[in-house]
């Protein structure tokens, strides 16, 4: 018997706000951290604890500077980031695909 593929969710990335913030950056080198905040359609202190959670688990690295006079702080997916989310995803689509019938097959 095989284990059951929600056993491959990753309890991190699976928070919705987590999850979608992993998604935003998982589409690019590195992002903005005001760019993610907007995509993600949340005010400024729900993405800095969720960042903060996601660094802590090395998903995500934070770097911080300067545009001009302008402190600015831009975001990126670490490998590891990269590769749970893909893991995570693929999780997803396993749980999915006994319950949502594939309409692309006659």
């Amino acid at each position: 018997m095989s284990a059951h593929p929600r056993h491959g969710l990753d309890e991190v990335i699976h928070a919705p706000v987590r999850f979608s913030i992993m998604a935003t950056l998982v589409a690019a080198d590195k992002a903005q951290f005001s760019f993610v905040r907007d995509t993600v359609e949340v005010s400024d202190s729900v993405p800095s604890h969720q960042v903060s959670t996601l660094e802590t688990a090395g998903y995500v690295k934070v770097t911080k500077g300067y545009v001009g006079k302008r402190p600015r702080t831009w975001l990126s997916l670490t490998p590891d980031g990269r590769d749970a989310f893909i893991a995570h995803v693929g999780a997803l689509k396993a749980i999915t695909a006994a319950a949502v019938p594939d309409r692309t097959q006659g």
